[in-house]
């Protein structure tokens, strides 16, 4: 519908989604898990009668505690509600326990009854000293973050964990869940075999496992952030891949697409499941980095530290049949640096994030060769890598 969902924000949303505009919905705070009815109508009360909060420590200070308690506060940080409040969720987190000292101490004070000497109530107090509060840090990553909002609203928002794999999905399937279509099943009705043979992944958000008059089976619902299908597993597929489907898990499904009479739309009837990381590491033919002269005099690193940094990056993952490029590039001129044999990677997940860390998300390149049946005649191909 081309609708724009905006996240939920305590100056701005009210109890239920609201409209805004003629095409952004505002999600509503009633919606996050956690978070009472009696603490939403507190926040829009006090939005309303002072207007918009304008940090995390008057937030406190504004809000009833024993309405809105640290449980409360902590699921409204991880569904991104306060996110106006601060430099990033991570920080907001860290900084709560100081806010809610200080809010408390406040509340104490006013039911204490400690007025100034003209029997007037003392001034609200300023934000806290420098060097009072926590430094601002680093945002969560982006798996930290999105399980967050999975938690609190049932659903990821900002992102998709699938997003990390995007370089990956360019290189190793055949399609993304919502181009698959029902012409694609008429296509190859009366044909032997038939179905149209796909290749997707999805990340895992339900499983039903059960016992068949033929046998243990499960229905496996896979989420590409496009979309979301079904795919089936029986018999002896069903035994083999068992272990491999699990919740939140990244899968990439082979098998033939149906149509499911059942359920009136399209399901997949699985012959190979694997997890996407795997896929990677058996497939992937080079990682390539590429770094900017401009970028490390801006980080301030010689290349010594650079030196260094590559190290720390890649010796933990040696071992693999991965090669290692660097693609240095200057104003005038750029370098491919190829790294020896003894320096060929498994670039896991865990590498990949550091890289990008490291050297940004648009810094890397993956080549993956093709499947083994497939190999013969092709050459690899390069895709981006990015969070």
């Amino acid at each position: 519908m081309k609708l724009k969902v905006e996240p939920p924000d305590v100056n701005r949303s009210s109890y239920m989604f609201t409209v805004d505009g003629d095409d952004t919905v505002v999600y509503g705070l009633g919606a996050i898990k956690g978070v009472g009815e009696g603490a939403i109508e507190g926040i829009v009360e006090s939005r309303t009668e002072r207007g918009p909060f304008e940090d995390l420590f008057e937030f406190c200070r504004r809000i009833d505690l024993k309405k809105a308690n640290r449980r409360v506060l902590e699921s409204l940080i991880r569904a991104g509600a306060l996110d106006h409040l601060g430099p990033n969720r991570a920080t907001l987190m860290i900084q709560l326990p100081l806010a809610l000292k200080m809010a408390e101490q406040q509340s104490a004070m006013r039911a204490a009854g400690q007025d100034d000497l003209f029997g007037m109530s003392a001034p609200e107090p300023s934000a806290p000293a420098a060097g009072v509060v926590p430094d601002a840090v680093a945002e969560w990553e982006d798996d930290q973050r999105l399980a967050g909002e999975k938690e609190t609203l049932g659903l990821f928002l900002t992102g998709h964990p699938i997003d990390f794999y995007e370089a990956d999905l360019k290189a190793l399937i055949s399609s993304r869940i919502a181009h698959l279509s029902l012409d694609d099943v008429r296509e190859t009705r009366g044909r032997r075999g038939g179905g149209k043979k796909v290749t997707i992944a999805g990340m895992v958000v339900a499983v039903n496992r059960r016992n068949t008059q033929r046998g243990a089976m499960a229905s496996v619902l896979l989420d590409d952030k496009t979309g979301r299908i079904e795919a089936a597993l029986f018999g002896e597929t069903y035994e083999r891949y068992r272990d491999e489907i699990a919740n939140d898990r990244v899968l990439m499904v082979e098998g033939t697409l149906v149509h499911d009479e059942y359920r009136g739309g399209l399901s997949i009837r699985t012959d190979r499941v694997s997890g996407l990381e795997d896929v990677r590491l058996a497939r992937a033919a080079c990682v390539e980095m590429q770094l900017y002269e401009t970028w490390l005099r801006g980080q301030g690193m010689t290349s010594i530290d650079l030196l260094d940094r590559l190290k720390v990056l890649v010796e933990p993952v040696v071992g693999g049949e991965c090669e290692v490029r660097l693609r240095y590039r200057r104003l005038d001129a750029e370098v491919v640096l190829r790294f020896g044999e003894d320096w060929r990677i498994k670039p896991t997940d865990g590498f990949l994030r550091q890289a990008q860390r490291l050297f940004g998300a648009d810094a890397l390149k993956i080549r993956f060769r093709p499947p083994a049946r497939e190999s013969a005649g092709r050459a690899p191909d390069y895709a981006q890598s990015g969070g």
